[in-house]
């Protein structure tokens, strides 16, 4: 292969982010017989085959990443989703539900055929300062979002945090959208 893997998954990243699926998936079909085993890379294609609306395909890579990865939660969060996407859109022509279930229940069997369940070993040690101080990601969810958490994100320089706090806000009281909007753009201003 003549480019490094990583700065084409960067570019791929920022392609399915943008929207542009289809040059996302150009660029990995390229990439396809380079690495059949890589979780990102088949991570990267179902994300961009479900931009698509390729459910079967972005299933079958999903299916891989939870076969490569077990533990890992992603995959298997993204294959719900997208499981239950698939569900909800019309399709062409109808199988036997027999079927549809034997194929799932198969995809199903080849997903978990290596999973072991992590072990967590049990300490009585409080969280270490430095693992309770690590940031999440700007795109968490936050399960109880208020105008304080936006302020102190706001204090704190997470300006990404605070306008997501703030849409969640708009959608949750939305007699104060007005001021939510008002405090994006004063957020945005900062930027």
């Amino acid at each position: 292969m003549t480019s490094d893997p990583h700065l084409i998954f960067a570019d791929v990243s920022l392609d399915i982010k943008c929207g542009a699926f289809r040059p996302a998936l150009d660029k990995l079909k390229e990439m396809e017989r380079w690495l059949p085993e890589s979780y990102i890379f088949h991570l990267l294609t179902a994300r961009a085959s479900r931009g698509l609306k390729l459910y079967e395909k972005a299933v079958e890579h999903l299916g891989h990443c939870c076969r490569i990865a077990p533990a890992n939660q992603v995959a298997w969060r993204e294959l719900i989703e997208v499981k239950t996407l698939q569900s909800q859109a019309p399709e062409p022509e109808k199988k036997p539900a027999i079927d549809e279930i034997a194929v799932e229940l198969e995809q199903l069997s080849i997903a978990l055929s290596g999973f072991s369940p992590p072990r967590a070993a049990e300490s009585a040690d409080p969280t270490p300062i430095a693992e309770q101080k690590q940031p999440f990601p700007d795109d968490a969810s936050i399960a109880v979002p208020t105008e304080s958490l936006a302020n102190l994100f706001i204090n704190q320089g997470a300006y990404k945090k605070a306008i997501r706090v703030y849409t969640s806000l708009i959608q949750l009281n939305p007699s104060k959208a007005d001021h939510y909007r008002q405090s994006i753009d004063k957020v945005l201003e900062k930027l």
